[in-house]
């Protein structure tokens, strides 16, 4: 028969040792709320303040009304512009995600019968894509239903036609849109999470402490742990490549020299996150969860790999812009489907570059302060 006392004593026991333990509370309250808050509040499908530039070539009154659903909505950010070029341009810059063509003749055609409009997609987020087709699609068609029937017209007249076409992904294939996102998530978690839960596990066998009692200098010790998980990683970068290209079809539109040169910057990244977790924690199980938390699964959910940031609520934008891990996506995703655009190549790269050079120097000065 249970004795109730020595029940109670373990049971004691047990709460004043979960108390000790910071994980606990870390596994069981504070994920499952970051989750919940993140995923309820961020994580949406729902595509707004979408920007459209807008070529109005045909300024009559009839096309400026056809385009009035773009205006005061909470889904669309125009930019109107007076020829397809100049929208183009902004295209390119990635300024905007679609552009809306509206021809010269737009309305002598819309009176004889039929007009048609012309939207470019940028094909690079799936996303992105649908939703911007449908909303526009759907907006033109209620603005023609108006017209008909204030014109009085029959239903075969007075209609508009929209032709898409999606740039960079004319396949309309989804791995294509995917792959480069994946190739993120793969160097996330072999630069993070590995040299994360290894140097954890040296920290808990007093590997390193040994190390700390010879002459060997920080700066080594860095470079030593740094070199074979940066290894790994570009192994691990060569077969999503190989993958993606040969087993896919994955076009790299860009410089293939840029995929690599940003891959390393954000491996030094990785590894030095993980480096930096391991030094703070020294604990294999509590690195591993505050290196899923810090790592992976923003970049699944905050980097632009599943939804548009412009979409999301200003707070959780925020969050995803601070992450190094958006603008290696933003970077790989451009680099693969849409070319080699110079603005965007250095601004990305330059991010890249201050965050290595921060983890590394903050990775450093752990190894520092425990080797004195």
């Amino acid at each position: 028969m249970m004795n109730i006392h020595r029940f109670l004593a373990l049971t004691r026991k047990e709460f004043y040792q979960m108390l000790r333990d910071p994980s606990s509370f870390l596994i069981g309250i504070v994920i499952p709320l970051m989750l919940i808050v993140l995923m309820g509040s961020g994580l949406s499908l729902d595509v707004k303040n979408l920007p459209v530039a807008v070529a109005l070539e045909d300024t009559s009154p009839t096309a400026r009304d056809a385009l009035s659903f773009l205006n005061g909505s909470p889904y669309f950010s125009p930019s109107y512009v007076t020829s397809s070029k100049e929208a183009i341009a902004l295209m390119d810059a990635r300024q905007a995600d679609a552009v809306l063509v509206i021809p010269p003749d737009f309305t002598s055609r819309l009176e004889q019968g039929h007009a048609t409009v012309q939207i470019l997609l940028y094909g690079i987020d799936a996303t992105t894509v649908n939703a911007a087709n449908q909303y526009i699609t759907s907006g033109l068609q209620s603005w023609q239903s108006q017209w008909v029937a204030a014109h009085r017209k029959s239903a075969r007249t007075g209609t508009v036609i929209v032709v898409p076409r999606q740039w960079f992904n004319d396949a309309n294939t989804s791995s294509w849109m995917f792959l480069p996102g994946l190739i993120v998530i793969v160097m996330t978690l072999v630069g993070v999470f590995l040299t994360a839960l290894v140097m954890a596990r040296e920290w808990e066998r007093g590997t390193l402490e040994a190390i700390f009692a010879t002459p060997v200098r920080p700066l080594e010790i860095i470079a030593a742990k740094t070199i074979p998980y940066f290894c790994i990683a570009m192994v691990g970068l060569g077969l999503c490549l190989m993958a993606s290209y040969y087993g896919y079809g994955v076009p790299i539109h860009g410089s293939l020299l840029l995929v690599f040169l940003s891959s390393v910057e954000y491996v030094f990244i990785a590894i030095g996150m993980g480096l930096t977790i391991s030094s703070l924690v020294k604990n294999q199980f509590l690195a591993c969860q505050i290196a899923l938390v810090v790592s992976l699964l923003p970049t699944i959910m905050l980097s632009g790999f599943l939804f548009d940031l412009r979409s999301v609520p200003i707070a959780i934008s925020l969050i995803g812009h601070i992450l190094p891990a958006t603008y290696y996506m933003e970077l790989l995703k451009m680099l693969f489907l849409a070319g080699t655009t110079g603005p965007i190549v250095i601004k990305d790269c330059l991010i890249l570059l201050v965050y290595a050079l921060l983890f590394f120097c903050l990775s450093w000065k752990l190894t520092c302060k425990e080797v004195s």
